[in-house]
């Protein structure tokens, strides 16, 4: 028996990693290879497939196949079904997630090193298990080349509030405790900024129970940085937002806030 599993002591914390996919071949090579590489061993990679058509869920069992041998061996975990959407299946992570965090990675994005979540797991322990542990995020194309840091840098001190300035933590660096994130699935009646909703939701909770949100003052992600679907979805996207932080926030001082958003925008040309 090791000392961490000794009598009295709490079990090694487990970070679960949920990844969501659908026909994502081309990509999910990356995002494997930066969950494999991971040398905290106390790791479930989660991997809830939209019944992919492609060869996703082949190179997911050969994913499988090598962690069996691997040196630093992690769970492994695949549900391939129909769902409704890309927040019906990270809900579905929810329920199915095993660990004591949970961080969310899509197809193509990645962690920034082979020892981020060994550092997710240090401070997370060293800080009594806070509610939330975030860090920064760079952008990287679809080809893993570096675009730039995310515009949006997270404060030192967050709260529920600092929202109110946009999503300054990208949702791939909100590294959430599940006893909390469980209680609180994704509002499927937003289609693009669910994880929006989400994470002040999550921070609420936390303030309400006293809990800590805490920096790792370092990047922990590479977010994939998709210019078509982003584009895409873009105007929508903004719409929810108003809509969720009126929620949040007030219209009044949401309408504000827009406005002086437009007003820096012009500013800035």
């Amino acid at each position: 028996m090791t000392t961490d599993e000794g009598a009295g002591s709490q079990p090694p914390l487990k970070i679960t990693i949920a990844t969501v996919t659908y026909n994502a071949g081309p990509l999910i090579a990356r995002t494997i290879k930066s969950v494999e590489e991971q040398t905290y061993p106390h790791v479930e990679h989660l991997v809830i497939d939209g019944n992919s058509q492609d060869d996703t869920l082949t190179q997911i069992h050969h994913y499988q196949e090598r962690n069996s041998i691997a040196a630093v061996q992690h769970e492994v975990r695949c549900l391939s079904e129909p769902d409704e959407g890309l927040y019906d299946a990270m809900n579905k992570a929810l329920r199915e997630a095993t660990g004591d965090y949970i961080l969310y990675l899509n197809a193509g994005d990645t962690l920034h090193s082979i020892e981020t979540l060994a550092h997710i797991a240090h401070i997370a322990e060293e800080q009594g298990r806070p509610a939330v542990i975030y860090g920064d995020t760079d952008l990287y194309d679809r080809e893993g080349n570096f675009v730039r840091h995310r515009r949006l840098s997270p404060p030192s001190r967050l709260t529920w509030r600092s929202f109110k300035q946009g999503m300054l933590v990208c949702h791939q660096a909100f590294c959430a405790r599940m006893d909390l994130a469980r209680q609180l699935p994704y509002d499927e009646r937003y289609r693009f900024s669910a994880d929006f909703d989400w994470c002040i939701r999550i921070m609420r909770k936390a303030a309400r129970q006293n809990l800590n949100l805490v920096n790792v003052k370092e990047v922990t992600s590479h977010y994939l940085d998709d210019e078509g679907t982003t584009k895409k979805n873009h105007k929508a996207s903004l719409r929810e937002r108003f809509r969720i932080m009126t929620r949040h926030y007030g219209l009044i001082p949401t309408a504000l806030r827009h406005l002086w958003f437009i007003v820096r925008a012009i500013m800035k040309r």
